[in-house]
């Protein structure tokens, strides 16, 4: 079990993500609607992993996850995206993002996804780093 920062504009979606890891039996420990909500809440939370959609207001993707990883260089972070934008997406897995999940979602990839990742960092999870 993982303590998760989600971070989405879309409240629809953050609903979804939410049922997605109540399967998976991690713990939502808060919800940013924009990008700047998104370094705030990291900090102030210190999550285990981050789930960040990479179009939001305020900040994108892009800045959220330079600014996080510039205050966290272990952050946890996977970009949620409905875009297909390749370039984008490289540019915050080059800047420290782990992975990426497309929406809609598939549930079992999503879980996956943060199984994978967390298994590199099993000593802290659910601790506060």
């Amino acid at each position: 079990m993982a303590n998760i920062l989600i971070a989405d504009d879309s409240n629809a979606i953050r609903l979804v993500l939410k049922d997605i890891l109540s399967i998976g039996e991690h713990d939502v420990i808060a919800e940013a609607c924009d990008g700047s909500e998104a370094v705030e809440f990291y900090k102030k939370y210190n999550p285990d992993l981050m789930l960040l959609d990479l179009a939001m207001p305020k900040k994108d993707g892009y800045t959220v996850t330079k600014e996080i990883i510039s205050y966290d260089p272990n952050a946890k972070i996977i970009l949620v995206t409905a875009s297909d934008d390749q370039k984008t997406i490289q540019k915050c897995l080059n800047e420290g993002a782990f992975s990426y999940v497309s929406k809609p979602f598939d549930f079992n990839a999503v879980l996956d996804t943060i199984k994978e990742i967390l298994k590199s960092n099993l000593g802290t999870i659910g601790t506060n780093k």
